[in-house]
């Protein structure tokens, strides 16, 4: 059975990833949408975030991390095992298959670093805006600049 699950508390919760939660959204929706590798996305603090997707089983040489054009792609190439296994699996539930995943991230957010833990893989995040494009605080004189210069 299929539950519609409502993502817009993740409009309010994630600045920086309007995108990636209006992508969450659209592959919800859709069949077709992979869900492995399941993910967490995290707000560790202001303006910095964390993803950690579960990878049991991968070494850290089969994962490959790339940003390209406000997109983080995740990839895990597992070879492929051309010699018959002598292990019988009664059930077989951790997934050893190679993968590909893609966020898209927000304006002004950059990949901090990555690393690996108890079979978790961590990427860090930050959005940083710069300071061309932050609020700042306009100081009130009382006269205008430019009353004097038209005389």
């Amino acid at each position: 059975m299929r539950t519609n699950t409502d993502f817009s508390p993740l409009y309010r919760s994630f600045i920086g990833f309007d995108h990636l939660a209006s992508m969450m959204d659209k592959a919800s929706r859709a069949d077709k949408q992979s869900s492995y590798p399941p993910y967490n996305i995290e707000l560790l603090a202001d303006d910095e975030y964390r993803i950690t997707m579960a990878l049991a089983g991968f070494a850290e040489s089969e994962l490959d991390i790339e940003s390209k054009d406000n997109n983080l792609i995740v990839t895990g190439t597992k070879a492929a095992n051309k010699e018959p296994s002598e292990r019988k699996f009664l059930h077989q539930g951790i997934a050893e298959r190679s993968f590909e995943r893609k966020f898209q991230l927000g304006d002004h957010v950059k990949i901090i670093g990555a690393f690996m833990e108890n079979g978790l893989l961590h990427i860090d995040l930050k959005r940083e805006i710069p300071e061309a494009l932050k609020p700042r605080k306009i100081a009130i004189n009382g006269k205008s600049l430019l009353e004097g210069k038209s005389k």
